[in-house]
């Protein structure tokens, strides 16, 4: 099934809602949304043999190799570079996906996107709206420049559209202290 939309590989959908995943780069968004995002620097390991490690906080160590039988500190059991990131709060579950995107996995919103081919099977690239694209997981006006999303916004358990004359609204609301 193909369109202007892209393939339908039937893929990246959430099981209850039937969203599909959203995709967006690193730099759609402020910078300063990173700020609240956390690194993962995968399970401690020894430097020595590879081996996961156990926690034993004895004798100036903060792990224990059962393999090598020697004490392993914090910053030695974990890699100088994160994994990845993720983000798990205010209704949304992001992580990183490819070089220098955003997978939306998780998120009170959603908008129409174009298939994100060959990228990420089945997710919607918000990159690239479309009034007759996929439903798609999107992020709320708050992560952009201005607190303008460059696609409409909606919410999953309401359809109503956050338009332009309600963000501009509530703005003002806000300088006027009202």
């Amino acid at each position: 099934m193909e369109s202007k939309k892209g393939i339908d590989y039937r893929m990246g959908k959430g099981r209850k809602t039937r969203i599909r995943h959203g995709v967006i780069s690193q730099h759609s968004i402020l910078p300063e949304a990173f700020d609240e995002f956390c690194f993962d620097y995968g399970k401690p390991h020894c430097l020595k043999c590879g081996e996961e490690v156990s926690p034993v906080g004895m004798g100036g160590y903060d792990f224990f190799c059962p393999k090598c039988y020697g004490g392993i500190r914090a910053e030695e059991a974990y890699p100088v570079q994160p994994f990845g990131f993720y983000y798990d709060q205010d209704g949304y579950f992001l992580t990183d996906c490819l070089d220098h995107h955003i997978l939306v996995i998780r998120s009170e919103f959603y908008t129409y996107a174009q298939f994100c081919i060959p990228c990420v099977l089945g997710a919607g690239n918000l990159d690239s709206p479309m009034e007759d694209g996929v439903k798609t997981y999107a992020l709320g006006h708050e992560w952009f420049k201005g607190g303008i999303a460059p696609y409409p916004v909606y919410r999953v358990k309401q359809t109503e559209e956050f338009t332009l004359l309600i963000t501009v609204a509530t703005q003002v609301e806000r300088r006027d202290g009202r």
